[in-house]
């Protein structure tokens, strides 16, 4: 390597220094241990264009090690992402374009939204699944449409979690050889040495996953690094790169040390830093023109290899006539427009049915209606009735599969999940029984930050499960997953509900949907309609007036429109609540049209926590919901116990 490279490796120690410095917040640790890697990376390797930042056949990088975003902004700024100075100088402050830990959709340039350690290591997984499948689509002989890598970095506390752990078993399993890790091998945790915690043969577990391993012993030797991600390029594994770095390295006081990780270094040990770096001690945020020369011929490179792929493309669209349309499926379709008009999708048997088996029934039409629609269970698939007829399986063998055998692997799934959505062109669906959205939940949250609207499908979901017992049988779920922003939970009743909960899913741009289904059979209801879009609406209304409303969701529907029937000489409104969420969003009008504030006596039942119920019943309503675990017992016999029967709703409409 020239003076030039190394230089431009301590200028962005510096720049991470002075950014935590100046926040007076941070992580200095990882940034200084990898700057590096990351700059042979993004200098010397990876293909990737500040001016064309939505290529899609960027190589991606993902800072699994959020807490060391201080390193990627550095980065984003040398290589003309749009970052200035100014945003390094308000690193960490309120509205700034450099928040704590890397922000999806909020910095251009950042690939995924990480700070939970291993999702990223997860996400990129997604991605590099991705990658192989729309490479098995739209690559030809000599077009190379879609050949983009995957690097991810993270360190001990990504390796730690077990996430990781579930994602690279199954990157292993499908050799998915576009995919790099680079281990940032410390040594230290927030604790200390990693010997108090972390004492394995990581390489020897990322062998039986079944990746190629790589060391670099001396993390600061760029030849060394470059050499390891060449070799690790031409693998037919997935690779595993162990760069031994020193925490804070560069900063005499910190090298090495656990104090170094989550603090800035202090302004002495930032100027004395800088003096070991050969820099000038006096100066903050400083950046020769030498190094802005040398990142901006870099970027020169990039914009040639772009170029070749775009001149390539444009003649691979003359040559392959019939993959316009295909790319058009893909990357610029009209969800709403094909759904809404087919007329397929919206047709259902007027027969009593569970919820699972009909959204089943709306997967295999969208599935002949979107050739990029694909995804998975967590060996599930017979029971979510997500499994997607004649599309095949993805496999190492076949990376053409629409089908994702994701394994008992409920936290990976759902990280991975994210990854397909943020690599662009398809859209995916992960899925489990209800009771396991605990699993789901984390990476399910970064979902719901990144804007991704990754569909949930989450069947078994109440103590319809039955014998089962009280571990498979969700209680607070619903209430946890109505709680989080920006995440939009669906409960349908039947057929109509279900299907319209499908459109939502599949329309929705920025929010993720959960639909949540039932393993039971319930009737198709005569009001059902349409109106389920909207959230919330009145599906068996009475004459005039109504002195009574029953809000009810997904089974209990049935329940409330048949204790209805049975109640003399009361007007009583029925209230199909498949979605709060997406009742709340609809206008003041609409919502007091449904449930006027006037009319005060009413009752939810929901075979679920009362928590997510009160602001719809109000301080004089009434509950039918589940308060305590279940029970192991058929289905019948636990609604019976838990109150959920038609008998129990009467009773409690004449105490109103």
């Amino acid at each position: 390597m020239e003076a030039v490279d190394r230089k431009t490796v301590s200028t962005i120690r510096a720049l991470c220094a002075d950014t935590v410095e100046k926040a007076n917040s941070g992580h200095p640790g990882l940034p200084l241990g990898s700057a590096a890697a990351a700059y042979i990376l993004w200098g010397k390797v990876m293909k990737h264009s500040g001016t064309h930042r939505k290529w899609v056949n960027r190589d991606r990088f993902i800072l699994s090690g959020g807490h060391g975003s201080s390193l990627l902004y550095s980065l984003l700024h040398l290589y003309n992402y749009g970052l200035t100075i100014e945003d390094l100088r308000q690193f960490r402050q309120l509205d700034s374009l450099t928040p704590g830990h890397p922000e999806y959709g909020h910095t251009v340039g950042v690939e995924a939204t990480t700070g939970p350690l291993g999702a990223g290591m997860a996400m990129a997984t997604g991605m590099a699944m991705a990658q192989a499948h729309l490479a098995a689509i739209f690559n030809r002989p000599g077009y190379p449409v879609f050949d983009s890598f995957t690097y991810v970095l993270g360190g001990d506390g990504c390796l730690m979690e077990g996430i990781s752990s579930e994602a690279f078993s199954l990157a292993g399993t499908l050799k998915l050889k576009k995919l790099i890790v680079l281990y940032d091998s410390n040594n230290i945790s927030i604790e200390g040495s990693t010997d108090i915690a972390f004492r394995e043969d990581v390489q020897g577990r990322m062998k039986a996953f079944g990746f190629d391993t790589f060391t670099v012993e001396d993390g600061d030797d760029l030849d060394e690094i470059l050499s390891a991600i060449n070799q690790a390029r031409v693998s037919q594994k997935p690779a595993f790169i162990e760069v031994k770095t020193r925490i804070g390295k560069g900063c005499p006081a910190k090298e090495g040390k656990a104090s170094a990780h989550g603090e800035p270094l202090g302004e002495e040990n930032v100027r004395e830093l800088k003096r070991t770096l050969g820099l000038d001690e006096d100066r903050t945020f400083a950046i020769d023109e030498e190094v802005y020369l040398n990142t901006a011929k870099q970027q020169e490179r990039s914009e040639v290899i772009y170029k070749i792929w775009k001149d390539m493309f444009d003649d691979y669209l003359v040559t392959y006539p019939e993959m316009k349309k295909l790319w058009k499926q893909y990357f610029e379709v009209d969800y709403n427009k094909v759904l809404e008009n087919d007329v397929e999708f919206w047709k259902f048997e007027n027969k009593p049915e569970s919820t699972r088996n009909l959204s089943g029934t709306a997967m295999n039409r969208i599935k002949e209606l979107f050739p990029n629609f694909m995804g998975g269970s967590a060996d599930l698939a017979p029971s979510t009735k997500t499994y997607l007829n004649k599309v095949g399986d993805f496999s190492a063998e076949n990376y053409r599969g629409r089908n994702l055998h994701y394994g008992v692997r409920e936290q990976a799934m759902t990280g991975i999940g994210n990854g397909i959505m943020l690599y662009g062109g398809l859209k995916t669906f992960v899925s489990t029984f209800f009771v396991f959205s605990d699993y789901v939940k984390p990476m399910a949250r970064l979902s719901a930050l990144m804007n991704l609207p990754l569909i949930y499908v989450l069947t078994h979901d109440s103590i319809g499960v039955g014998e089962d017992g009280p571990t498979h049988e969700p209680v607070e779920q619903l209430t946890m997953l109505r709680a989080m922003p920006n995440f939009n939970v669906f409960r349908p009743c039947d057929a109509q509900e279900t299907n319209a909960g499908w459109y939502l899913a599949m329309t929705s741009k920025t929010t993720p949907t959960a639909l949540v289904l039932s393993r039971q059979n319930l009737p198709q209801i005569k009001g059902s309609s349409r109106e389920a879009l909207k959230g919330g609406y009145v599906i068996d209304e009475c004459e005039g007036t109504p002195e009574i409303i029953i809000i009810a969701s997904g089974s209990e529907v049935t329940l409330a429109v048949e204790a209805k029937k049975r109640i003399r000489g009361k007007a009583i409104r029925v209230v199909s609540m498949p979605s709060m969420d997406i009742f709340k969003q609809q206008s003041r009008e609409y919502r007091e049209s449904i449930l006027p504030p006037g009319i005060e006596k009413r009752i939810a039942i929901e075979a679920g926590s009362r928590m997510s119920w009160g602001e719809f019943v109000g301080l004089k309503g009434k509950y039918i919901t589940m308060d305590s675990f279940g029970a192991s017992a058929p289905a019948d016999e636990l609604f019976k116990r838990y109150g959920f029967t038609v008998d129990n709703v009467v009773k409690m409409i004449n105490k109103l």
